[in-house]
């Protein structure tokens, strides 16, 4: 991760960090029990913007940022703190935003967003990140434009939906996330050898089929 301010970074916290037990003695000696600290990392959001700000794919998770209104001014904040931002081509950057931890990274006219709570782990965070992008990457045939990803934003979706579900992370893999798109099976067609076409149409199937057998969350522009 590229380095920030200290006004923008929160401090490093190892993968290995000791959580709080969840028990502590009073001053009578007695335990009293505390409120657990969850050891599943977990994501908040996941946003896809374009150059302008708009938003091309948009999912949060766990109650976070419920309404409209809240969505939109959290995008437009994080959009302009970070529109600016030139080092974030190859690799990812961070910064905290309303005590959360913003990770993210640009390609072409495209923004990518990791959003999760000030405890969770930035190492863990960006390699959500980088398993969306590079998944991606490999899907889009490395043409990441805003227009092509709206074009084909079932296959986004699915990817995202691959990646994160309810805020639990699923796979960060790339090409297990793209195996998993794809529904290719140990027999099927490797994507090595699909048309674009090929590979959209098999995305859009998936979609369908998982619109019926499960709800989304997901909200997009």
């Amino acid at each position: 991760l590229a380095a920030k301010s200290s006004s923008e970074v929160p401090s490093r916290r190892g993968v290995g960090r000791a959580v709080p037990c969840c028990r502590e003695r009073d001053r009578r000696g007695k335990m009293q029990k505390m409120p657990e600290q969850s050891l599943t990392p977990s994501v908040l959001g996941v946003l896809i913007l374009d150059a302008e700000g708009n938003r091309i794919i948009a999912k949060y998770y766990k109650g976070f940022l419920s309404s409209q209104a809240e969505q939109t001014k959290f995008e437009q904040k994080l959009f302009k703190k970070t529109k600016n931002n030139t080092s974030t081509r190859s690799d990812a950057d961070v910064i905290l935003l309303d005590s959360f931890i913003c990770i993210f990274r640009f390609s072409s006219d495209t923004r990518f967003y990791i959003i999760g709570g000030q405890d969770e782990n930035e190492i863990i965070l960006d390699t959500v990140l980088n398993g969306l992008f590079s998944a991606l990457n490999t899907l889009l045939r490395g043409q990441m434009e805003s227009r092509n990803m709206l074009d084909n934003l079932e296959t986004v979706m699915l990817a995202v939906d691959e990646l994160v579900d309810g805020g639990i992370i699923l796979e960060i893999d790339p090409q297990s996330i793209v195996n998993r798109v794809l529904m290719r099976g140990d027999d099927a067609q490797p994507i090595t050898d699909m048309s674009v076409s090929q590979a959209i149409a098999t995305a859009k199937d998936q979609l369908f089929k998982s619109m019926g057998t499960r709800d989304s969350d997901a909200t997009w522009g």
